[in-house]
Order: C-alpha cells, then structure tokens, then sequence
C-alpha cells in the first residue's frame, strides 16, 4: 500500500512554496508523516493539548503557523514538527506537497506535505502544545462502516442550528475536519479509494451564521 501510494504521489510533486504576501500572517503547514510496514502503513497524529485556546484536544497533524525565518513552507512544517513531537528532518524524506485548504471557520490556509519515514521514528511530544503522539493504521480509512457523522452548534447559539461533520474513531480519538479529508482525499487520489464524505461548505456555515443573527 505504502508503495502505491508513493508511486501515485507523483501528480503532487514537492515543491518549495512560500506563501503570498497577502497571506504571510495566514499562512500554515503540517506534515502527513507515513511509516510502517509497506502492506500495513501508517500516519502520525497528534492531539493538541487540552489547555490551549484554540482548538483544544483536537486530532491534527504535526505542522503550524509560517514564520518569517522559515525560507518555505516545507520547513515550516519540517520546524514545527520538530518543536511539537521532535521530529528529526533527516529521519523522513519530504514526497509531496498536498492540496491546500483551509479548517473549519478559520482564516488560515494550510499546505499539507507528505513525508515518508527512513528510519524508526523516536518522537515525544512538548506537552505545551501537544497531549498525545498516536499512529493511525491508513487501513481504517479504507473501511467505509468506520464513518460517523456529528452535529456541532453554531456559534454555541441556544436555537438549535447545527452543522454536521464526518468522522472516524480511533480508540478515544476523533478525527474529523481539516484531517480527515486530508486523509482521505490522499487515498482517494492515490488508491482510487472512492471515500465520498459529506461536509458543509463555508457558504453553508456562513448562511446558517446569517440566519442566526436574524
């Protein structure tokens, strides 16, 4: 699986991005770090610490927030990844550069990089930033009976509107959003895994928001 995978990423070739200068305070990366046996691989994530602001015990993938020392996009994510699980560069070889897109009700767009181990991955977490290190079996996300959908307020408002969104379980975590569909939109484009999820759109979230305030 994992050689496939490698061998379909071709169409996402690596490239040094830096991000526009209308986005320089926008701008983010994360690495989707694969390793394991080739037949049975798996991907790292993490899940953010419990006492921080934003997005607390969230599932996401190790990466973060452009800075202006970084020379690109890939060593944002390579430098981040290093702050928050110790990741050592030389220990994973950079295959892809993803799609970018944007989380949920966030102002932010994020440049996934594909990474493939070389070695035994030794990673801790900061536990600043990060609660947990786990590895996810890419196998999972193949099986289509491990999706659920949950709702989710708006804006935490008392009248009842709700968004609904994808998601897999994987022992006590969640993963949804922004990782999820990394996921499984890597799968669908290397594997032909046909993992047809619904989520809303923004124009969605926006309209629901608009109706609130009505």
């Amino acid at each position: 699986m994992l050689t496939s995978i490698a061998n379909k990423l071709v169409k996402f070739p690596l490239k040094r991005l830096e991000p526009s200068r209308n986005r320089t305070e926008t701008a983010a990366a994360v690495l989707v770090i694969l390793h394991g046996h080739t037949d049975d691989p798996q991907v790292v994530l993490t899940q953010r610490a419990l006492h921080l602001n934003s997005h607390s015990g969230e599932v996401a993938f190790p990466g973060g927030m452009w800075d202006k020392s970084d020379s690109d996009l890939l060593q944002t994510a390579l430098r981040e990844a290093y702050e928050e699980i110790g990741l050592e560069a030389h220990s994973v070889e950079p295959v892809a550069t993803l799609p970018a897109g944007s989380p949920k009700r966030r102002d932010i767009h994020v440049t996934p990089y594909v990474a493939i181990a070389k070695e035994r991955l030794n990673l801790t977490p900061d536990p600043s930033e990060i609660a947990a290190i786990f590895d996810v079996p890419l196998r999972l996300f193949m099986d289509i009976t491990q999706y659920q959908y949950f709702d989710m307020k708006i804006d935490n408002s008392d009248s009842g509107a709700v968004i609904r969104f994808p998601f897999i379980q994987y022992e006590s975590y969640k993963i949804w959003g922004f990782t999820l569909k990394v996921i499984t939109d890597m799968l669908n484009d290397t594997l032909g895994a046909e993992i047809h999820l619904n989520y809303p759109t923004f124009e969605k979230i926006d309209e629901l928001r608009k109706r609130e305030k009505l």
